[in-house]
């Protein structure tokens, strides 16, 4: 989303039918081994004393700092690549079971044919705001739709194979345009979602780079009270930011957050009118060629989604 702009969401093609449950078990147990080690690093549970300072100091070392380079030809199809919505044979008794996870992917494909609805005025407790916008792309037209489609779909398999619930706002066609931000938030409220997070990417500008996860700030105006979510999602966002540094070495914000990779907001709708944990992230900046490399890539946004799910994996095992 363009950093000035308001709330956003979408979803992508789902993966055929897993192989044999081996298949299914060889690709879980490397990825459970790599959260272990990612979990170690950051420091066990993190707590809400694993603040910003975890992610910002991490962005000085060397070895974790460097943004890894997308494969050269990937096209995001490779075996692994492709999310699925269905849980594997293990997941019904995974770690997560009984947890819900509300995934919010911005903006909506489908929203550049409905700009009058999605221009429509909703309330977002301290102001009005419009119902969604169609998001920022990269100089050569990947759509901030078709990427957060993309990583919501290939978190959710990831998370589903933890054992958790999850539910997305929105699945590409489904509803054609939106939801309004409004009531993207609402739907996490009413899934009584044990975590919630919005998946975008920024619009800045040209060495602009690097992501940022957006917390929800002290609000209670109007239809608007996060005071009560306010500690969690800071807890969720830390998380969130120490993994996602560590999976994907994409490097905190240098435009944005002083190095910290977090930033609270009080202009955003789909934070405001929340009553459950949540967070924005801003996986990177679609108008930055480097930035770009990395977002346009399949394996990329694999690793993407695979930071996203430890950090949430970590948040909801201590919540």
């Amino acid at each position: 989303m363009s950093y000035v702009g308001p709330d956003f969401e979408s979803p992508q093609p789902r993966r055929p039918r897993r192989g044999p449950l081996t298949v299914a078990l060889a690709a879980l147990v490397p990825g459970a081994l790599l959260g272990w080690l990612v979990y170690e690093a950051v420091g066990g549970s993190g707590g809400s004393s694993g603040s910003a300072r975890t992610a910002s100091a991490s962005a000085t070392s060397p070895s974790t700092a460097a943004p890894r380079s997308a494969p050269a030809g990937d096209d995001g199809k490779q075996a692994g690549a492709s999310p699925s919505s269905t849980p594997t044979p293990s997941a019904a008794d995974g770690p997560l079971k009984g947890k819900v996870v509300l995934v919010d992917p911005g903006h909506n494909p489908g929203n550049f044919r409905h700009t009058a609805e999605i221009n429509r005025q909703v309330d977002i407790g301290t102001n009005k705001k419009e119902c969604d916008t169609t998001g920022t792309s990269t100089n050569a037209g990947y759509t901030e739709a078709q990427f957060t489609l993309d990583v919501a779909h290939r978190l959710r398999a990831l998370l589903e194979q933890q054992g958790a619930t999850v539910k997305l706002t929105h699945d590409g066609d489904s509803p054609p345009w939106g939801p309004c931000v409004d009531e993207r938030a609402r739907i996490g409220n009413e899934a009584h979602a044990d975590a919630a997070i919005s998946i975008h990417a920024d619009g800045s500008a040209e060495g602009d780079r690097g992501f940022h996860v957006i917390l929800p700030a002290s609000v209670h105006a109007g239809a608007a009270d996060t005071r009560p979510i306010v500690g969690p999602s800071r807890d969720l966002g830390e998380r969130v930011a120490g993994k996602f540094l560590r999976v994907t070495g994409e490097p905190p914000s240098n435009y944005v957050g002083n190095g910290t990779g977090l930033v609270t907001r009080t202009d955003l709708g789909g934070l405001n009118l929340s009553t459950v944990p949540k967070v924005f992230i801003e996986c990177g900046n679609m108008r930055d060629s480097k930035d770009a490399a990395l977002l346009t890539s399949g394996a990329w946004r694999q690793q993407a989604a695979q930071g996203i799910s430890e950090g949430i994996v970590s948040f909801l095992r201590e919540s």
